[in-house]
């Protein structure tokens, strides 16, 4: 199972589409900062399966702060960041959200820069900003059958 990820798109969604066209994944996910582009994403790809969450600066959400979403054998925590001050270079309660979830993975956005490690039995993974600074980044997960998985960081 392949999964693109993005975050932080903030209504530039050109590069995030071009990027899924490309991929071809079996899911998709954003994790706020537009959550609206979430919407756009699922106009465009209409049988892409597309789990989303609200960011700090999505003034009327459409999405939740959090989920938790099954993709296949794995279990992933999803948020924006803002709300575990992540912004901070902190981690620590992201991962502690996550454990208590019984997540493997956990996901955010927020900082605009491309994050991956492993803390405490948990990969942590930020793919970047897909729409706005420096270096424009998202990132494909790949999961396996046996519940390995795989992060990788992709230029835009």
């Amino acid at each position: 199972m392949k999964v693109a990820v993005f975050s932080d798109t903030h209504s530039n969604n050109e590069l995030m589409l071009e990027a899924v066209r490309r991929c071809r994944p079996d899911a998709a996910i954003h994790l706020g900062d537009h959550d609206r582009d979430a919407v756009e994403l699922r106009h465009e790809f209409p049988g892409l399966p597309v789990y989303s969450v609200c960011g700090n600066c999505d003034l009327m959400p459409l999405a939740p702060e959090k989920d938790v979403v099954q993709l296949g054998p794995v279990k992933a925590f999803i948020t924006h960041g803002h709300l575990y001050n992540v912004n901070y270079g902190r981690v620590d309660s992201l991962v502690y959200a996550a454990q208590e979830a019984g997540a493997q993975l956990a996901m955010f956005g927020h900082t605009h820069q491309a994050y991956y490690e492993q803390i405490g039995g948990v990969q942590v993974l930020n793919p970047g900003t897909a729409g706005r600074g420096r270096e424009l980044t998202w990132a494909l997960v790949e999961i396996f059958d046996n519940g390995a998985f795989a992060c990788e960081i992709r230029k835009l």
